[in-house]
């Protein structure tokens, strides 16, 4: 019983946390590329991640454009996450070792929204060409910076629009490449 119980815990705890990372981490991306402040989207999250940054930007000021407050909301959110499972299955981390792993974890989570808010984009690019939403908007604002980057290794052939595929690509090997590394790392030094 205790095992299932321990299961329901962590995948709670995993739940919770990822969501509100999820929202924090796509404030500071929208911010970072300038994407419209005054849509629903971008108002949704602001006001559900506003509670603990507003206090934290008086301590901890921005530098050169980038909102170090989020940031160091990003890194505590994921290392109290990161303790609480362990917690949970029975564990502790080692402090260096939970660094690692926040910030392996933390770079996973930013490819792997890049990763889905592309495919979505490239979904809905086939769904509904040209329609408007503001969700939509969003996606183009976040997701453009990064596309046409790809474009310029391999501009569009034939009308088809072969950047997401060099993004993903790119994605993936980041997370092999570099990601895994830094989350075995840290693991050797949480448990070793």
């Amino acid at each position: 019983m205790g095992n299932y119980a321990g299961n329901a815990g962590v995948f709670l705890i995993q739940t919770l946390f990822g969501l509100y990372l999820v929202a924090v981490m796509l404030r500071f991306l929208l911010q970072m590329t300038r994407a419209d402040f005054y849509n629903p989207v971008s108002q949704f999250l602001v006001k559900i991640t506003n509670p603990p940054l507003i206090p934290m930007r008086r301590l901890i000021p921005g530098l050169i454009g980038i909102d170090m407050a989020a940031v160091v909301l990003l890194i505590a959110i994921q290392a109290v996450e990161l303790i609480l499972v362990g917690l949970v299955q029975g564990f502790s981390l080692g402090i260096a070792g939970l660094l690692v792993l926040t910030v392996a974890e933390l770079i996973n989570l930013l490819l792997n929204i890049y990763f889905f808010t592309i495919l979505i984009q490239v979904i809905l690019s086939w769904v509904n060409p040209g329609g408007y939403n503001p969700a939509v908007a969003l996606l183009y604002s976040l997701n453009e910076p990064i596309l046409s980057r790809a474009r310029r290794l391999i501009p569009p052939i034939s009308g088809f629009d072969l950047s997401p595929i060099v993004v993903f690509i790119g994605i993936k090997l980041i997370q092999i490449l570099l990601v895994a590394p830094i989350a075995d790392m840290g693991k050797r030094l949480a448990f070793g």
